[in-house]
């Protein structure tokens, strides 16, 4: 049985709080990949049964993040949306939840079957 996969927008979770991001968008992505370790073997409380695959999708400046042990670091090579899109899609028939609050990018995901859950249910409390 395939894991459910869990893929995170990390510029429109990182961005959800201003807490001095802009800074350093590297190292608050590298924070928030370490966050997300938590998820792996339990998933998302409420939202996605664990173990999960996790899969950071960075972009911009954020890129060169490393992936750890459970979370798995995607580096968009152009937009971070398109990226997100195509791991939906390519993620068909398998249980898929793409954290991001952006409208658009949630619609296009939801028409490859994935579903969608707002920054805050991965954020840290």
């Amino acid at each position: 049985m395939t894991s459910p996969l869990l893929i995170v927008d990390a510029a429109n979770v990182v961005g959800s709080v201003p807490d001095g991001w802009w800074r350093d968008r590297r190292a608050a992505a590298e924070r928030l990949r370490d966050h997300l370790v938590s998820y792996a073997a339990d998933g998302l409380p409420g939202l996605l049964p664990g173990p999960v695959d996790i899969v950071l999708v960075v972009e911009g400046r954020a890129r060169g993040v490393e992936p750890v042990p459970g979370v798995r670091v995607v580096a968009a090579p152009g937009s971070g949306d398109d990226t997100i899109a195509g791991l939906a899609r390519a993620a068909a028939g398998r249980p898929c939840l793409v954290v991001t609050a952006d409208r658009e990018l949630r619609r296009r995901v939801t028409a490859h079957g994935a579903d969608c859950a707002g920054p805050r249910s991965v954020r840290p409390a």
